[in-house]
């Protein structure tokens, strides 16, 4: 089964009608490291799946900062669905951390693909709660946690490849410290967690 069609699979089947319309408008493509998918400033019209690789979201901030925000690995769609939605510019760039392969679709085949087959609508529906849950994760641990209890959570979570797979610089961006802090923190873990065993 193709990629993508498996990714759609896990929250609805498609059956090959209605998957072949879909596949015909897909592209794969190759990333090289540090090249954007999707720049912020500037319109986003595709989604992808991430096939091998990993890709960050960020902004850059008026000073130059950079902020990243969420992280991309297999099995992951990304897109600025801001953009796609609005076709205003994206607020945000996707970045790719290595080398990376995907297979990137037009978002508005999909949106034509809404009013041709029920199921696609559902799939809609069901991505963007999918989504929802996962910004209101992000939002309620930026809000409500402290950096060490961010960490201590990213540690404890089902996030097993950022820790494995993302430079610390990153790592200190998308918890919000700087890469200095995030070094005071690791340290005060290993300590605590060496005391406990």
């Amino acid at each position: 089964m193709h990629p993508l069609r498996a990714y759609i699979h896990r929250f609805v089947p498609l059956t090959d009608a209605e998957w072949e319309p879909l596949a015909a408008t897909l592209v794969t493509r190759h990333l090289r490291r540090r090249q954007d998918f999707s720049t912020q400033g500037a319109v986003s019209s595709e989604l992808a799946l991430v096939l091998s690789g990993a890709c960050r979201l960020y902004y850059t901030r008026l000073n130059g900062e950079e902020r990243t925000t969420y992280f991309f690995f297999e099995n992951h769609l990304m897109g600025s669905y801001q953009s796609c939605l609005t076709g205003q510019p994206s607020q945000f760039s996707i970045q790719a951390l290595v080398p990376t392969e995907l297979v990137a679709l037009p978002y508005a085949v999909l949106r034509s693909l809404y009013d041709k087959f029920p199921v696609y609508e559902r799939f809609g529906r069901l991505l963007a709660e999918y989504h929802l849950l996962g910004t209101d994760a992000r939002l309620a641990e930026l809000l409500l946690l402290s950096p060490e209890e961010r960490y201590r959570a990213l540690l404890r979570s089902h996030k097993t490849k950022i820790p494995a797979r993302i430079p610390q610089q990153y790592i200190a961006s998308y918890l919000g410290v700087t890469p200095v802090s995030l070094s005071r923190i690791r340290a005060r873990v290993l300590a605590e967690d060496g005391r406990v065993s």
